[in-house]
């Protein structure tokens, strides 16, 4: 049985002492936010503006993309019928799109990891146009569990999404050799991967009744990627 961790406190941060100033978000540029910049407008879409993440520092565009050229990442569960359709009369009603999806740039398309049911509900209301936060960074793409607050997963979501993410973290280049404890952040954890294949095998498990037991026995592997996922 692996030892618990002890639990830490975080540090309570002083107010408004950490990051960046409104100024300083203002200052974006550098040679690949400008590429992606590029990649963008030749792409279809458009930039119409740029700043650096007043948490990281980390610089985004903010881009109006084609539509039809954005794709939910593989990965992740399927939208809610019900959801969408919400979400749908909410824009219709209000007449305006507020809430801007996280995407980055693969291939000539867009993924987003968490804007799922956003895209959805605009391509269903014939939408052309989605306002996104593009990031350079493509391996955002894999921080689903974390980016994913518009609606809350259940366990067999999150534990089907997590062993989806292992299999196509197995598969590429520059991380399939990593460990799959490396991943802790984008698994959360390890529970997720072994009930996920449990859920592919018996989509009809009742998850629930394990997850206690595994909190307890279950670990991230140290093997890589490509060894870890044939394991589970």
């Amino acid at each position: 049985m692996p030892p618990r961790k002890k639990a830490t406190r975080r540090k309570k941060a002083a107010p408004a002492s950490v990051g960046l100033t409104p100024a300083e978000t203002g200052n974006a540029a550098g040679a690949e936010l400008d590429r992606l910049a590029e990649q963008v407008a030749a792409d279809g879409g458009a930039v119409v503006g740029r700043y650096s993440d007043p948490f990281g520092g980390t610089p985004l565009l903010v881009a109006a993309l084609p539509v039809d050229r954005v794709e939910p990442t593989p990965y992740q569960r399927d939208a809610s019928d019900a959801h969408v359709k919400r979400l749908m009369g909410v824009i219709e009603t209000i007449g305006r799109f507020l809430d801007p999806i996280v995407a980055v740039r693969e291939d000539g398309q867009y993924v987003t990891p968490n804007g799922n049911h956003r895209l959805q509900a605009l391509k269903k209301l014939g939408v052309k146009t989605v306002i996104a936060l593009v990031i350079p960074d493509a391996t955002v793409a894999f921080k689903i569990l974390a980016l994913n607050t518009e609606k809350a997963h259940n366990l067999r979501e999150k534990s089907l999404e997590t062993i989806r993410m292992a299999r196509a973290l197995a598969t590429m280049k520059g991380m399939s050799d990593r460990p799959e404890g490396s991943f802790a952040f984008e698994f959360e954890q390890p529970p997720f991967l072994t009930l996920g294949t449990c859920y592919e095998a018996r989509p009809r498990l009742s998850g629930g009744a394990y997850q206690s037991i595994l909190r307890r026995v279950d670990a991230f592997l140290d093997e890589p990627m490509t060894r870890a996922v044939k394991e589970r």
